[in-house]
């Protein structure tokens, strides 16, 4: 959906909010793909030495343009959701893409070089914006994945999501930085009511909306059989948890993919949706014990993990 970063008295009141500490574990154009028949601009399939990944995007059903991004080379996994018109938008998203392709190259993963690159390419596109009144208001969520030998390391700025699937519980990752988010990490709203609030679509940190901009730098361990979903608010906001996690539960990664799109657009395709699935194939090279693993990331879980359905109830 259409984003709106946050500004002035309200945005300040905001950030005050998500100053408290929380704990946490283009096809352009004017034809419309028909419902239920995914016109995917970007489709791949990689394998990055231990993980095998692939990545969709679709521009959806009504908008005209697609303002999503897949982030996948130099070993980065992830999605950027622009914002700021049809030219910012995408130019917003692009440009995070590539500037954190050429900002983290030949770098190894650590979570001090993840942060800079992150603020190298938000100076970027601050000063783009300067410089071209075409592009004032542009702005971009970012959710990246950048595995290191050991830990995952997760950078996040925006609604944009990344979800983890391991032993057999599914779980939200990221933090949204979104006025709603607060609201409900604040007991205001319920997570029910903040999917239909008339200001859901209304983020407190974009990339490229401000000279500074705090991201969340997080890791977990990374163990074999751990499958990563990172993806843009087209496809979260169009079905529950529950669905993206038997989706994400299918044998074939592949075929999940393209059902996720699939379902995204039964369910209205009102915005673009971007995805990317990623299966650690070896884990962290001293992998904790299955039991343990959990215990010993850096974060809560930022909702109730999901429990995996049974074989009975997989998707297929």
């Amino acid at each position: 959906m259409r984003k709106f970063k946050l500004r002035d008295q309200v945005a300040r009141k905001m950030k005050g909010i998500e100053s408290e500490e929380f704990t946490i574990p283009g096809k352009s154009g004017s034809e419309l793909p028909v419902s239920g028949e995914p016109s995917q601009e970007r489709t791949e399939e990689k394998s990055l030495d231990s993980f095998h990944v692939c990545s969709r995007t679709d521009i959806g059903l009504i908008r005209k343009s697609n303002q999503d991004a897949v982030i996948l080379d130099s070993w980065l996994m992830g999605v950027a959701d622009g914002m700021g018109g049809h030219n910012g938008g995408e130019t917003a998203s692009s440009e995070a893409r590539d500037g954190m392709i050429r900002e983290t190259k030949d770098c190894i993963p650590d979570e001090d070089t993840f942060e800079k690159a992150i603020q190298r390419v938000n100076t970027s596109l601050w000063e783009m914006q300067l410089q071209n009144v075409a592009l004032s208001g542009m702005g971009t969520t970012l959710t990246v994945l950048w595995p290191a030998p050991e830990r995952m390391l997760i950078g996040q700025v925006g609604d944009s999501r990344a979800y983890l699937l391991r032993n057999g519980e599914f779980s939200q990752v990221t933090k949204d930085h979104s006025m709603v988010a607060d609201m409900v990490r604040r007991g205001m709203l319920t997570e029910e009511q903040a999917a239909c609030h008339p200001m859901r679509n209304y983020i407190t940190r974009a990339v490229g909306t401000e000279p500074e901009i705090k991201a969340d730098i997080t890791s977990v361990p990374r163990m074999k059989g751990d499958r990563w979903l990172v993806c843009s608010d087209g496809l979260y906001g169009s079905m529950d948890k529950q669905r993206l996690s038997n989706l994400l539960s299918m044998q074939n990664l592949d075929e999940a993919a393209d059902q996720m799109i699939r379902e995204a657009l039964d369910a209205g395709g009102r915005d673009n949706i971007t995805l990317i699935l990623a299966e650690d194939q070896t884990g962290g090279a001293a992998s904790v014990p299955a039991d343990d693993a959990l215990d010993e990331t850096d974060l809560s879980l930022t909702d109730a993990a999901v429990k995996e359905p049974t074989a009975e109830g997989r998707a297929e």
